[in-house]
């Protein structure tokens, strides 16, 4: 994975004609954009999406219970205040909030709810790859265009849900300095002769280029602890990537720290300031969109949730069910789709967490088959294997 400035290191070595992304990218049929946002480390769903309708939510919750929201959706459910755009989206009607979903993983282990969460199967270790990649080659292809690299990982790795067989690109913000134009142009001269290099110059240039120019008045991140800064730096250049004309038409970001054992916080806290900084960032990429935002699905997730009570370091441990968000100007949103199952003690899963029950692979269906056109036997069969009591859900997407 390289861009301008790990390129010029890189070519010192000598290594890098085999590496380095093709850029500009191919498209798909329509000018649909799907963007899948994981928040590693499990999202606290009921601090996310407070159900302050629920008769046991304010005793079960304890400290970190938000009794008088401001962002209500529904009588039942609030977003959390620090959550401002995302309540605009569904104030606008595009946005939709998913509560009480799960992957099939039942346990409470990161690695492997991360793992069946990405690889989309019904068991762990059920495949190299994942439910992304191999959607991809069931997007259909334009005529004189091919699906070859539509979609791109904004990490510094490929995550699971992007690796297979079909081909993605990458790409991360260096942290290294800027290189020069003379050097850059020295190094082109070098290798001028050489169409093959010279060409996957040119496209790693473009790339670092357009995304430079998405970055332009980013918010860059002071600190380099937390996982979220520079969060809208990453946002903004995957905006303008997907925007471009032959720019990519599927992207994953993945953002950590949301693992929230100890000190939570309410409306106020470490948690009220991930969920501003989340927030914002997916704001970042919708403005960076532009127009394609019209045509845009971005849907975020989480590998499980977390207890419903706090815990005695004042945070919560690893649960089970959380929440979803499907944003997006092609969504038919401004509603919760739940099946709520309470929070009263009988009604809890193993008696302590939020109790499953939407499959998140019925999210994922509905949103590859009905935004990016995946045939139904693509999505059982291969997609989703083993999936066909994960119905998919209609009527996510705006009638066209």
């Amino acid at each position: 994975m390289l861009n301008r400035r790990t390129f010029v290191i890189s070519s010192v070595l000598g290594s890098v004609a085999t590496l380095l992304p093709q850029i500009p990218f191919a498209a798909t049929k329509t000018d649909a954009r799907f963007i899948l946002v994981i928040l590693r480390g499990a999202l606290d769903g009921l601090a996310a999406v407070p159900a302050y309708g629920d008769g046991s939510y304010a005793s079960k919750r304890g400290a970190l219970a938000i009794t008088a929201p401001t962002q209500k959706l529904d009588g039942m459910f609030a977003l959390h205040p620090s959550m401002t755009n995302l309540y605009q989206r569904y104030r606008e009607e595009e946005l939709i909030v998913f509560h009480a979903v799960a992957s099939p993983y039942r346990e409470r282990s990161h690695f492997d709810g991360q793992d069946l969460l990405e690889s989309g199967t019904a068991e762990l270790k059920g495949a190299r790859d994942g439910w992304l990649n191999r959607a991809l080659s069931g997007m259909p292809a334009s005529k004189g265009r091919n699906t070859d690299q539509i979609a791109v990982a904004l990490a510094q790795s490929v995550p699971l849900v992007l690796r297979g067989d079909a081909p993605v690109n990458s790409w991360a913000p260096s942290r290294l300095p800027d290189t020069d134009a003379d050097t850059l142009q020295r190094i082109a001269d070098l290798y001028s002769t050489d169409e093959h290099f010279a060409t996957r110059l040119q496209s790693a240039l473009a790339a670092d280029g357009i995304a430079g120019e998405g970055m332009m008045g980013a918010d860059m991140g002071g600190g380099k602890r937390d996982p979220l800064n520079g969060f809208n730096t990453v946002t903004s250049a995957a905006g303008t990537f997907l925007a471009a004309a032959d720019g990519p038409r599927v992207a994953v970001i993945e953002v950590s720290g949301w693992d929230t054992h100890a000190n939570q916080g309410a409306e106020q806290g470490q948690l009220a300031n991930r969920l501003r900084a989340l927030d914002q960032g997916l704001e970042t990429l919708r403005t960076s969109l532009g127009g394609a935002w019209k045509d845009t699905a971005m849907l975020v997730v989480t590998e499980f949730g977390r207890t419903v009570a706090v815990n005695g370091t004042r945070g919560t441990d690893h649960g089970t069910a959380t929440c979803a968000f499907l944003t997006g100007g092609a969504i038919s949103g401004g509603r919760v789709i739940a099946d709520w199952p309470g929070l009263a003690t009988g009604d809890l899963y193993q008696q302590r967490d939020l109790k499953p029950t939407l499959d998140l692979r019925s999210v994922f269906k509905g949103v590859l088959g009905q935004h990016v056109g995946v045939s139904e036997n693509d999505l059982e069969t291969r997609v989703f294997p083993s999936s066909r009591n994960a119905k998919a859900l209609t009527g996510l997407l705006r009638a066209v």
